[in-house]
């Protein structure tokens, strides 16, 4: 097949490279005009993908795979278009932000052309693929969705880092606009993706057809709402259990020696490009999920909640040297997106507390063009905020940070023996 994918980022680039080498000729879109130079010099254009160099490496110089900025180039003739564009989010109304996705719509619209499979992987709100991509593909191709082309939902389900692992680990849901559509895409996947043996599943491991585009599209943002619902159960948990004396970590290991219980653990923050975000795409078709809302609304008070024990437990944080430890939103991978970086430092800084940032993955120069103040290890500190569960932390001593008088340990990442003698909180931790 000749497939054509749109959006080379740190989900679509893995994409194109599984579907090239799985035997096809794959063309990448991307706006980015580095990223696409990158691509066809066989260069992968940002670090930490298991395995993406050298697929890279082998794919481009052999032919089955290249990059362009130009839609005109990518999308006539394509038996198959992935489509994975950033969506965002309002973070005032909690409204998606359709703006990249529409431009990169009505771009491959112009270029469609008849008996091509239109598959979207970006995580949307219920009933976006019918009622907004459907009529603006028809309306700037002037082809007819079930009959010169087809349209399905297809939500990415894997996890920066470890793409080309969770893609053969997970089952890969499709959604059509209709039985044939449906059948598209279902021949499609088979042919791009490879599928591990799973005896835990109640069914056999590969393409699964949810019947509907707005069954696929819930499915999605069921499985990350899920994930960020617990998480604010967890934080609830941990909240109140550290105002009794009570260790919330022995009592989630406890709750979850049962299979019933899957309490998640409790932290600083919740960020990424999925948790943070699709409970809000969920709560925009579904605006009584009460539920919903609550938790979001406690994850992300978290990191003003945890400073504000801090500061009660110094008397006052004015004037003082703070350093936030992680700029990364999760220990290992380099990205910041919704990190817990930004508003722990706004919760510093606003009560008079002189900050900086320290972070391994991180240079100065990148750390500085974040809008955040370098750290190193080694400098005077009055406070440190742990925020990532880096590895490089968990070995973590007051002599790394002289002149401490209290680390607050947002992920329960430290060892404790090290700080007897130092003020620690942690998170859900009795004091």
């Amino acid at each position: 097949m000749r497939i054509a994918v749109v959006a080379l980022g740190k989900i679509g680039l893995p994409l194109a490279v599984q579907f090239a080498d799985s035997g096809h000729e794959v063309i990448g879109v991307d706006v980015n005009a580095k990223v696409v130079e990158a691509v066809n010099a066989g260069h992968e254009p940002f670090p930490g993908e298991a395995h993406l160099q050298e697929k890279l490496s082998e794919l481009v110089p052999g032919g089955r795979m290249r990059a362009t900025t130009d839609y005109a180039e990518a999308i006539p003739g394509a038996d198959a278009v992935v489509l994975v564009v950033p969506l965002f989010v309002n973070d005032t109304t909690w409204e998606p932000d359709f703006a990249w996705m529409d431009a990169a719509t009505r771009s491959l619209a112009e270029h469609l052309t008849p008996g091509t499979l239109v598959s979207y992987e970006t995580t949307l709100p219920v009933g976006t693929t019918r009622g907004r991509w459907k009529p603006m593909l028809e309306e700037g191709s002037g082809l007819v969705e079930g009959s010169d082309f087809h349209l399905v939902f297809s939500p990415e389900r894997v996890l920066t880092g470890r793409v080309f692992s969770d893609l053969r680990k997970y089952p890969k849901l499709i959604g059509g606009l209709s039985d044939a559509g449906a059948r598209r895409a279902r021949d499609f996947y088979e042919s791009v993706l490879q599928f591990d043996e799973r005896d835990d599943l109640p069914r056999p491991n590969g393409v699964w057809d949810l019947g509907s585009a707005e069954a696929a599209e819930m499915a999605k943002l069921a499985e990350t709402t899920y994930r960020d619902v617990n998480i604010g159960l967890a934080n609830q948990f941990a909240l109140f259990a550290a105002d009794h004396g009570i260790d919330v970590y022995q009592v989630i290991e406890a709750c979850n020696s049962q299979p019933y219980s899957h309490i998640h653990r409790p932290g600083i923050a919740v960020g990424g490009h999925c948790i943070p975000v699709y409970p809000r795409l969920y709560l925009s078709t579904d605006p009584d999920a009460d539920i919903v809302r609550t938790a979001r609304l406690l994850n992300a008070s978290m990191p003003e909640r945890l400073v504000a024990q801090g500061a009660s437990i110094l008397g006052s944080l004015e004037g003082l040297r703070a350093v936030v430890l992680g700029a990364a939103y999760r220990g290992g991978v380099k990205e910041t997106a919704f990190s817990g970086v930004f508003p722990t430092v706004a919760a510093l800084e606003a009560r008079g507390a002189q900050v900086r940032v320290h972070d391994p993955l991180y240079s100065d120069e990148e750390l500085r063009s974040l809008g955040l103040e370098p750290f190193a290890l080694g400098d005077e500190v009055d406070v440190a905020i742990l925020q990532t569960d880096h590895a490089e932390y968990r070995s973590l001593t007051p002599a790394d940070l002289p002149g401490i008088r209290l680390l607050v340990d947002g992920r329960n990442a430290t060892d404790a023996a090290p700080w007897a003698g130092t003020p620690r909180l942690v998170v859900g931790a009795a004091a």
